[in-house]
Parts: structure tokens; C-alpha cells; sequence
């Protein structure tokens, strides 16, 4: 008699979580404040102050295409990604190390140049990298690990927003995913045309900044350190708005109402989305890696924010209600939790269609 087993397309990264979650099982340790299921781990490390903890790997033809990406850059978006989990925490980074998988194909002045750009982004952020680990690997791995620190009364986790409470973002939109589409299109252009192919990334230099170069956005949280601003609830956008707002209300037991009108989309990206003839809505909904912050604030502390850091899209509603969009022609429909899944047919969903 075989076994049975279960294909991991069929529960999803986030079902695979869960998975590995019962086996683990809850922790009895009083230090632990939060552990599996936020943007990082938190524990207490004496005189009221915690500690922040999260790990990311980027993987050669999951994460990037070195076809497109310069390897200063990929140091910098390691760093930079990690970065944003610790600050949707909102706490500071500290240190970091780095676990490296390099192929045979691999020179030394790349591994240089990559180093390069992990010692820019250490710089950026007020980071110390202090050691990690190199092995020979398939494809090009890092897995990045960031510790952060900040008080404990300070720590700003997923469950914290109250029906009633502003649904904010930081920046703008749908940026990363368009400048990916960009380089994706000119890669295709370049093996059709061959010797004659002429790059045309003028019109979307912002995007293509977008999606190789990230920022984390911890000056923002100094910004609110400096007014006396806390959110309420915080997460970062790495797999899509739809997709983050779908983690705050289900650990804050809330819904949400979301105005697409008022999602902060750059020009660039409109004229992309243009381009392909596509959705741009669904770019801001469902791209990733923009890796602004959404939050949860309480109508009364907006006025307290710096103007211009941040767009109110939404209010957090009763659980009731549900995850609705309001359209610009009317009407609220259920919001979907789509966007990029790891452990989809293909290893990766594609967005859905808004316009239908």
C-alpha cells in the first residue's frame, strides 16, 4: 500500500505555515512575545527592551533574473527586504548575517559587487553585518537574517486594528510589479530582435528603481517616532495590498472597506499598465514588492502625520462586513486575497482581472 501524500499546490505557502506551525507547536517561553505569523519574531531581552528577528532568502529564477539584475543591486534588495520586516515591527535594525549559495558559474567580482551593494544598504540603514555562512549551491541563494531591536511598549504587531480605524499606506503602488513587467518585455524584445534590439527604459526608470533597488521605509517610522504617532496595527507590502490587508483583519478580527480610487498609484505605472493593456488597479492590488507600509491609525492621530507620507485607502470595519473594494463606478465587492504564490501550478498566481 503507497502512502498518500499531499502536493504542496494544494495548500499554499501559507497552508504549508500552518503545517509546519502544529508540528512545532506553541512555545512555553515567557521571553517569547510573538513568534510564527508577523513580519518577525519578538522576544525579551531585559529593561524593557525586545528584540526583532526575521529571515529571508532570495533564490536565483524565483526571486530575480541576473539576466536583469546587476549583482550590487541584488546585495542591496537583500538587505533592504529584510529591513522592511523589522521595520513593520517598527523597530530599528541592528545587525545582520547572511547565508550564501553560490553556483560554479559565479565570478569572484561578482560575489565583490554583490557585497558592494549589502555593504550600501548596511550603510542606508544603520546596519552592522557581522558574519553569516558561504556554501557552493544550484542557483545563486542569499538568506539574510536581520535583528532589530526597539522598547517593548513600542512594538506595533498585525492585530492591533479596531473597526472604525483609518486603513493607510505609505508611498505609492504597483511600482515594483510594473517595472518587473518592463524588464521581463525587454528581455523578450532583446532575444527577438537580437544585434538590432535598442532598450527603451527611459519612460520607466522609476519602476525599474521600483523593483531592483527596494526601500524599506525606516525613516518613516522616525517620522511618526517624531510626532508621537503609533499605529495600531502594521504590516509591510511584500506579496500585494489585497494580500496584507487580508493578514491585518484576520488578526485583528475586522474587515476592511477599500476605495480603489484612492490607491496611490504613480504615473509611471499607469503608463505601463497602459502599455500591456492591463488593470493598473491590479498592479496596486496584487504586484508585491513594493514593500510600503500598511497600517491601522485612529482617525484622530492622521492630522499628527508628516502630509504626504502616507494615503488613507480604506477603513477597518466589523468582521461582519467582510474585505470589500468600492469601485469607482459604485458598488463594494468582496477583495480577493490574491497575488504571487510560491507554491502555485506554476509557482506563481497570476493577479486577477478586476475589470473581469
Amino acid at each position: 500500500m503507497t502512502t498518500p501524500f499531499t502536493a504542496l499546490q494544494e495548500i499554499g505557502e501559507f497552508g504549508l505555515i500552518n503545517r509546519m506551525l502544529t508540528r512545532l507547536g506553541l512555545s512555553s517561553d515567557d521571553a517569547l512575545h510573538q513568534g510564527i505569523g508577523d513580519d518577525a519574531a519578538v522576544y525579551h531581552v531585559g529593561d524593557g527592551v525586545v528584540h526583532v528577528v526575521t529571515t529571508d532568502a532570495l533564490i536565483e529564477g524565483v526571486h530575480f533574473d541576473l539576466s536583469f539584475m546587476p549583482m550590487r543591486h541584488l546585495g542591496v534588495k537583500a538587505i533592504a527586504v529584510n529591513v522592511s520586516d523589522v521595520v513593520a515591527m517598527n523597530a530599528q535594525p541592528r545587525y545582520a548575517t547572511i547565508a550564501l549559495g553560490v553556483p560554479p558559474g559565479v565570478s569572484v567580482e561578482m560575489v565583490e559587487a554583490l557585497y558592494d551593494g549589502l555593504a550600501e544598504a548596511c550603510r542606508i540603514y544603520d546596519l552592522t553585518l557581522v558574519g553569516g555562512d558561504t556554501t557552493m549551491a544550484r542557483q545563486l541563494t542569499l538568506a539574510v537574517t536581520v535583528i532589530g531591536a526597539a522598547a517593548e511598549d513600542a512594538v506595533v504587531y498585525r492585530r492591533g486594528a479596531r473597526p472604525g480605524d483609518l486603513l493607510c499606506v505609505t508611498g505609492d503602488l504597483g511600482a515594483a510589479y510594473a517595472g518587473l513587467k518592463v524588464l521581463l518585455d525587454q528581455r523578450r524584445a532583446m532575444a527577438e530582435a537580437g544585434d538590432d534590439f535598442q532598450p527603451n527604459l527611459d519612460p520607466f526608470r522609476y519602476l525599474i528603481q521600483r523593483q531592483l533597488t527596494p526601500t524599506a521605509r525606516l525613516q518613516t517610522l522616525r517620522q511618526w517616532a517624531a510626532v508621537g504617532v503609533r499605529p495600531r496595527a502594521l504590516i509591510d507590502v511584500s506579496d500585494g495590498l489585497a494580500s496584507e490587508v487580508h493578514h491585518l483583519c484576520e488578526q485583528s478580527d475586522c474587515g476592511a472597506l477599500i476605495h480603489s480610487a484612492a490607491l496611490p498609484i504613480d504615473t509611471e505605472t499607469r503608463h505601463a499598465a497602459d502599455q500591456f493593456m492591463e488593470d493598473v488597479d491590479t498592479y496596486a492590488l496584487y504586484g508585491g514588492e513594493d514593500y510600503e507600509l500598511l497600517f491601522a491609525l485612529p482617525e484622530a492621530d492622521f492630522h499628527r502625520l508628516p502630509e504626504g507620507t502616507c494615503t488613507v485607502v480604506g477603513t477597518f470595519t466589523e468582521a461582519a462586513d467582510g474585505i470589500r473594494i468600492v469601485m469607482p463606478e459604485g458598488g463594494a465587492f468582496p477583495l480577493e486575497a490574491a497575488g504571487y504564490q510560491h507554491f502555485g501550478p506554476s509557482g506563481d498566481e497570476a493577479p486577477p482581472n478586476l475589470t473581469g
